[in-house]
């Protein structure tokens, strides 16, 4: 039987620390083989010449997944929030390199999405810089205290927090301007257009950044399965993660 590779892309200010939980579910459910990637200023250094935008960390995550799938591995694909707009955009390029797709936020692909509030200003020239440097520029203990404010576990907030500096924020700005809309809508249309794999729609419901109604809406135009997740919020993997893992185990098992 060919090895199958669960692939986890984390997104934005993160670093694979949110898939510790998730990682331990899916080892116990029999998929030992799971990749944690993390996109270049994302915990991860920088390359030098790489520019952070939307379109250079699809191509990033392609040939990570191609390198992964030559080594004779068929790949059952995961995105979170920017790490889903990753999967998103690998999928238009590249839809052959996995056997599934799994991803949240997809209210983003939809032409009516209009970015959350701490978005927009990442996108506006000046202000996005000031925001930033005061999420950067502060101590360690201050930048853990924005993530636990957020609702995130003290152990990952400090792992967030050590990894949220200076080069994280230039690439969070460059990605979140390169990924305005019309951009993300554009890329639901195109996604909408093609044959891709069996794909998996994941709706935290209490996710405040993404309309519920907005990534139903995407599912559906993208003909996919549709995990809906009452009472989580858009950090739905860091704890309880049981009836989260037998869903993902279960969506993989009927492909």
């Amino acid at each position: 039987m060919t090895e199958r590779t669960v692939v986890l892309v984390h997104g934005n200010p993160e670093t694979t620390a949110i898939w510790g939980a998730l990682t331990a579910a899916l080892h116990e459910r029999g998929r030992p083989s799971v990749v944690a990637l993390s996109p270049p200023g994302f915990g991860a250094p920088v390359p030098d010449g790489f520019d952070p935008t939307m379109d250079n960390y699809a191509e990033w995550l392609v040939a990570e997944l191609d390198a992964i799938r030559a080594s004779g591995s068929e790949i059952d694909l995961l995105g979170h929030d920017w790490g889903a707009g990753h999967v998103y955009g690998a999928l238009a390029r590249r839809p052959d390199l996995v056997r599934t797709w799994v991803g949240d936020i997809a209210g983003v692909l939809h032409t009516d999405y209009v970015w959350h509030d701490m978005a927009q200003a990442w996108q506006t020239p000046e202000v996005g810089e000031q925001v930033i440097d005061a999420l950067t520029g502060g101590s360690i203990d201050d930048r853990t205290a924005v993530f636990t404010g957020l609702g995130l576990p003290a152990d990952i907030a400090a792992e967030l927090g050590a990894a949220a500096d200076a080069t994280m924020g230039r690439c969070i700005l460059r990605l979140y301007r390169t990924g305005a809309q019309p951009m993300v809508g554009e890329l639901g249309d195109r996604l909408a257009a093609m044959e891709l794999p069996p794909g998996l729609i994941v709706d935290a419901v209490d996710d405040p950044y993404i309309p519920t109604d907005l990534s139903n809406e995407v599912a559906a135009r993208l003909g996919t399965e549709v995990l809906r997740l009452d009472g989580r919020g858009h950090w739905w993997m860091v704890d309880d993660v049981d009836p989260v893992a037998d869903a993902l185990v279960s969506f993989w098992s009927s492909h």
